[in-house]
């Protein structure tokens, strides 16, 4: 009776405490509000820029040869325009279109990176393990080092593994069996770095992957990432092998050559597959465009995805630094620079006015194919051409360009959260003459030995003086839930302020800057 009762009680104490944290937790979700979009016109605004859209792609297809082109606008999470050129099968004359299903090579990598991913969500797998755990061929792989860390999960997901850039050599293993593949690495790799140093890129990395879904799903990695994305998404005419396909639905690949389409043969599919190997449609891909669009912003609805909302978002990020384009141009031939990562099978960057991308090309013999979205924007595209390494980077970012320009779209915008709103209240009243700012509990215990309330006061009064009297206080711009900044607007001129609070709760302001900014 005694442990019964011992129990009890530690069994109320742990329902306490777990209802208190949910609680605490329910508080957080409650007062958090997502970044939104502020235009309800959109999709409208968008529309007037289709025709322009349509042009730059047509324009592409004439210009380089290719013998079709398919292409998909998605906003949102919705394919909102989408069209074809050309030819999918340029001796039966079978036109491209939105159904047309054509190899979009290493755009499938993301796709895997997906699916390892949802294994490490399920606690099958950890990102950090070493490969060899899962492809114990690797045991006796030779580093260039002594001192080299052994080559990650995490390592063959971001090209950080130390293996040379295997273009195009890559391209030609896709149908190699499994066998083919574990010969090749047990006969020794040859490494161009240690892993975890520098960023190269690696079909033989995600060949390796493949390998590893394919071990800890217990199915080939084909069926785990149909079973498992594909087919929850409805991509339903999605396929790994073209002999599967409708020959009125496949795109066959050509090559320009001697001013003619040279038929490349098509090859099957096999252990390199996931690097390369998918097979599919504008409609069927822009569901996955979709989800990766849902993922933002972090919110506390329902999260229906294939895999968590979280997961999707780590994915975008740039887990390895590829480049720095100093004089890169926009579709305006404007020098915007642009820094560029890897993520997870994914591609980033980031240009010179903040503004950034995620997606990935692809290019096999008889195809190139390429997808990019503006996560802040809600907006994405996506082309197919079945001509070899058809570059369509050039042609989605003007096709980006050109809709952000002329639909003046604008990214979500963060609402001010209660606390920052809070904050500002308390300190515009305090201002010029800080009367009573240290007695007002507003501020961080490191705010005044940093600075003293005398030089502040000073600081401030002086800029007031300059700028005249106070007409209006400007909207609180926030940068995140605890950082941001707003206008005083005075007769002459203007003070922008900005603080930032601590991680305490409640926050308080530990930092405060205030300087003097001409009137627009």
């Amino acid at each position: 009776m005694k442990h019964l009762l011992l129990y009890l009680s530690l069994l109320a104490t742990c329902t306490t405490f777990a209802q208190t944290a949910s609680n605490r937790n329910v508080a957080h979700i409650t007062t958090y509000q997502p970044p939104v979009f502020t235009d309800a016109d959109q999709l409208k605004k968008l529309e007037a820029a289709f025709p322009i859209v349509e042009k730059l792609y047509k324009d592409a297809a004439e210009k380089r040869h290719f013998p079709g082109l398919a292409f998909g606008v998605v906003m949102n999470g919705k394919l909102v325009y989408s069209g074809g050129f050309g030819f999918t099968n340029v001796a039966k004359k079978i036109p491209a279109n939105t159904k047309s299903l054509f190899r979009i090579a290493s755009m499938t990598k993301s796709l895997t990176s997906m699916a390892i991913l949802k294994l490490r969500d399920e606690g099958k797998l950890r990102l950090d393990d070493p490969a060899e755990q899962y492809i114990s061929e690797l045991k006796t792989h030779k580093y260039l080092t002594a001192d080299a860390p052994r080559i990650t999960v995490r390592n063959l997901m971001t090209h950080s593994a130390g293996f040379p850039e295997d273009n195009p050599w890559g391209d030609r293993q896709l149908a190699d069996s499994d066998a083919d593949l574990l010969k090749l690495i047990k006969d020794g790799i040859s490494n161009s770095n240690v892993p975890s140093f520098a960023y190269e890129y690696s079909n033989l990395g995600f060949a390796m992957l493949g390998r590893i879904i394919t071990v800890v799903s217990g199915k080939p990695y084909q069926q785990y990432i149909t079973e498992n994305i594909l087919k929850p998404l409805g991509m339903n005419d999605t396929q790994w092998e073209y002999t599967k396909i409708p020959a009125e639905k496949l795109a066959l690949g050509y090559r320009w050559q001697d001013n003619d389409w040279l038929e490349e043969p098509l090859l099957h599919d096999g252990s390199w597959g996931a690097m390369g190997g998918l097979i599919t449609s504008i409609e069927d891909f822009s569901k996955y465009v979709a989800v990766h669009e849902s993922a933002w912003p972090p919110r506390s609805d329902a999260d229906n995805g294939p895999v968590k909302r979280s997961s999707v978002r780590e994915m975008q990020q740039p887990w390895t630094f590829s480049g720095l384009f100093a004089q890169a141009r926009n579709a305006a031939g404007q020098v915007c620079p642009v820094a560029s990562g890897y993520g997870y099978g994914l591609g980033w960057s980031e240009n010179c006015k903040g503004q950034k991308g995620v997606g990935h090309s692809g290019g096999l013999p008889g195809f190139g194919s390429q997808w990019r979205i503006l996560p802040d924007y809600g907006i994405g595209v996506i082309a197919y051409a079945n001509l070899t390494y058809a570059g369509l980077g050039s042609v989605n970012t003007a096709v980006l360009d050109t809709l952000v320009a002329l639909a003046k779209l604008q990214p979500r915008q963060l609402p001010v959260s209660t606390i920052l709103a809070q904050r500002k209240a308390e300190l515009v009243k305090l201002l010029p003459d800080w009367t009573n700012a240290e007695q007002s509990g507003i501020f961080a215990e490191n705010f005044f030995p940093d600075r003293s309330v005398a030089i502040r006061r000073k600081q401030v009064q002086d800029l007031y003086a300059k700028v005249g009297s106070i007409r209006s206080v400007g909207e609180l711009i926030p940068e995140n839930q605890l950082r941001g900044h707003f206008l005083l607007e005075g007769e002459k001129g203007n003070i922008d302020v900005f603080f930032t609070l601590t991680p305490e709760n409640p926050a308080l302001i530990q930092q405060l800057d205030f300087r003097e900014v001409s009137k627009q």
